[in-house]
């Protein structure tokens, strides 16, 4: 039986409509996981690296080795380039995910039947070596410097587009129930803020104005400080009548004091 092994960071949750487990096998040229689809199918799901994606030499490479194969090996292919050949009825289109642009193909990708034995890990392991020309042999007698593939350092796993994306933890596909459900929490949480906000802004309390302070160089301000620091006539001078005693009183008793 095939040991697999933990996936890495770089490893994509998902390719094509393969749900990504484990890793079985890795070159230069790509990796090789084990996944399932949406009915609990396992699936070896081969996926080129970022170099081997971005050279036409080896998505034709990996395009005629996939071809080669049986017919019931071979459940899903994708990816730039895969659409030709024997087993183009196989070739499963990505018309719902976003693109990536002319310039960045789409990563070729195949999911092949997984039967848990050393011999489906080995035939992964093989196309991933074909890719990458491992142990091709030597064409006439050997001179000069080695051959070496310009992309066989760029070795981590292509680009494998997904959306929606999934919530963290899970390995399904974010369906369109739950999109619309957190539209909807969010609107409502904006209603709930705008609520409160009236609510405060209504409790507030009433502020009233203050009274109107007077102008200090207004006639009327004026008027009224001299009429209140000059004193009136009447109350400065004493009245004659006041001042001054009547005759009467003073020359003449009345009959009652000679009494």
């Amino acid at each position: 039986m095939a040991r697999p092994f933990p996936l890495l960071a770089s490893d994509p949750p998902k390719v094509g409509d393969y749900w990504i487990d484990a890793r079985l096998a890795a070159a230069a040229s790509g990796v090789a996981y084990v996944g399932h689809d949406q009915v609990n199918t396992s699936a070896i799901v081969i996926l080129l690296s970022e170099g081997a994606a971005e050279d036409a030499a080896a998505r034709d490479r990996f395009a005629g080795l996939v071809n080669q194969l049986h017919i019931d090996t071979v459940l899903a292919r994708g990816g730039h380039g895969q659409s030709d050949g024997r087993l183009a009825g196989r070739f499963r289109p990505d018309t719902d995910d976003p693109a990536v642009g002319d310039d960045l193909p789409d990563t070729p990708w195949v999911a092949l039947a997984y039967d848990a034995t050393a011999a489906s890990v080995a035939e992964a392991q093989r196309i991933l070596d074909d890719i990458a020309l491992v142990g091709v042999p030597a064409q006439g007698r050997p001179t000069g410097p080695d051959y070496r593939l310009h992309w066989i350092d760029r070795n981590r796993p292509g680009i494998a587009k997904l959306w929606p994306l999934p919530w963290p933890g899970r390995y399904d596909r974010a369906g369109w129930g739950s999109i619309l459900a957190s539209w909807l929490l969010m609107v409502l949480l904006c209603l709930l803020a705008i609520l409160i906000a009236i609510l405060l802004f209504q409790q507030a309390p009433i502020q009233r104005p203050q009274p109107p302070v007077p102008n200090s160089g207004s006639p009327s301000a004026t008027a009224t400080t001299s009429s209140s620091s000059s004193p009136s006539p009447s109350s400065a001078s004493p009245s004659p009548q006041s001042a001054s005693p009547s005759p009467s009183s003073a020359s003449s008793p009345t009959p009652n004091s000679r009494l």
